[in-house]
Parts: C-alpha cells; sequence; structure tokens
C-alpha cells in the first residue's frame, strides 16, 4: 500500500469540454463579454486572460468592482434568478473564456458531485473575496487599499520571490477600483517605487516588501482615506 500520494486534482477545463462539449472561444483585449443590463442566461469560465467587472450607476458614473482571472467563473447571478445582468464584463487581456447556458450548469450541479463541490469551493472564495473588500474600504486608507490591489492583482504568495503583475491595469483603473482619485493612485505609486516596495520594469513587480507593509501597523501621518 502506498502511502503519501496526493490525489489528481479536479481539471475543471477537461470536465467542462466533456460534459457540455463546448469550446473555449477567444476575446480580444478590451471587448464586451456581455454588458450591464442584457438578458442574463449563460455563465462563463475563464481560462486565460483577465476581466474586468464594472457598473454604472444611473448618474452615469462607471466603477470597476473586481478584476477577475484563470480557472474563475462570473455571471454565476443567472442561478438566482436574475433576469438582467446587474454589471458589465470587459476583458483586460487577450482571454479564452467558454460560454454555457444555465440549464446545462445547472444540470451538471444536479448531477456530478465533483464539479458541484469544485464549484461550490468557488463562490466561497468569491463570498470571502467580496467581504474581504468591503472590510478593506470600510476600514482601511487608500493607500493600504492600493497595497492590497496590488498583492492581489500580481496573484502574491504563490512564489517566494518578487511577482509581476501580467495585467495591463492603468492608474485609472486602480483608482475606480478603490474608491479614490488617479492622482492618489500616481501618489502612492511612486511611494511605494521610492520605498523599495515596488519596481517598474516596463510591468509593475511587487516586492515582498508591500506584503510587510500591508501587514504592519499603519505608519502615523499616512494618507487619509
Amino acid at each position: 500500500m502506498q502511502r503519501g500520494r496526493k490525489q489528481p486534482s479536479f481539471d475543471v477545463l477537461d470536465f467542462l469540454t466533456r460534459r457540455t462539449r463546448r469550446k473555449l472561444s477567444n476575446y480580444q483585449e478590451n471587448q464586451a463579454v456581455f454588458l450591464q443590463g442584457d438578458p442574463a442566461d449563460s455563465i462563463f469560465y475563464i481560462h486565460t486572460g483577465n476581466i474586468k467587472v464594472t457598473v454604472i450607476s444611473r448618474h452615469g458614473k462607471e466603477a470597476v468592482v473586481a478584476i477577475r482571472g484563470p480557472d474563475e467563473f462570473f455571471g454565476e447571478g443567472v442561478l438566482t434568478g436574475e433576469p438582467l445582468r446587474l454589471a458589465s464584463i470587459v476583458t483586460m487581456t487577450p482571454c479564452q473564456i467558454m460560454h454555457m447556458e444555465k440549464k446545462t450548469v445547472e444540470h451538471l450541479l444536479q448531477n456530478e458531485p465533483e464539479f458541484a463541490k469544485y464549484f461550490l469551493g468557488h463562490l466561497l472564495k468569491r463570498a470571502a473575496r467580496v467581504e474581504a473588500d468591503l472590510v478593506d474600504h470600510l476600514f482601511n486608507s487608500s493607500e493600504m487599499r492600493l497595497a492590497r490591489a496590488l498583492l492581489l492583482l500580481a496573484n502574491y504568495g504563490n512564489g517566494i520571490g518578487p511577482e509581476t503583475i501580467t495585467v495591463p491595469v492603468s492608474q485609472a483603473t486602480l483608482a475606480s477600483l478603490i474608491g479614490t482619485t488617479r492622482s492618489r493612485v500616481n501618489e502612492f505609486m511612486n511611494k511605494f517605487r521610492k520605498l523599495g516596495l515596488i519596481k517598474y520594469n516596463g510591468k509593475i513587480e511587487i516586492q515582498k516588501a508591500l506584503l510587510n507593509y500591508v501587514l504592519n501597523e499603519r505608519p502615523a501621518g499616512a494618507a487619509e482615506k
């Protein structure tokens, strides 16, 4: 009897390809997948690339509320009976995305326990992220919110060295994401660079020191919200 062997991880793309017979679709950078107010009748799975989730208020103000990446689903609101899309999805990079009808996903959830477990885990992680984001906005300064957003965008923690943000995210997008102005983001980015917390080398490179900066108590005199 062999001991210590790891169970193979669930290959969600292979599973969805076999069970749904759907193929990945290619999206170009800055291409809309769907828009706020469109009919909600399907769910999407991201294989490669990044998308941003935006909402527009009654007064026409647009805000970036989230950024999603590989191995994430979006459009799940259709499962709760939402008839219309509550947000717009636009690609930030070239993407490969799978489109699945609502009834197809419902069938998989009811008849495929392994997929149901995987999808539930996805929803729980998403809920935890939303809760953490809410706490972040309520209690942290815009400086700390930016630092946390940079760490999340770099998927920091999967490696032991510096991590690079591969998403072409602008300062305006960062400002919208954390709820401040572009000029403030520029100010904080310059500060982080001078402190050695980030580096610019064509792309933004996140240093381990930025994580320590977030984990430690905010110094007196830090920027206001």
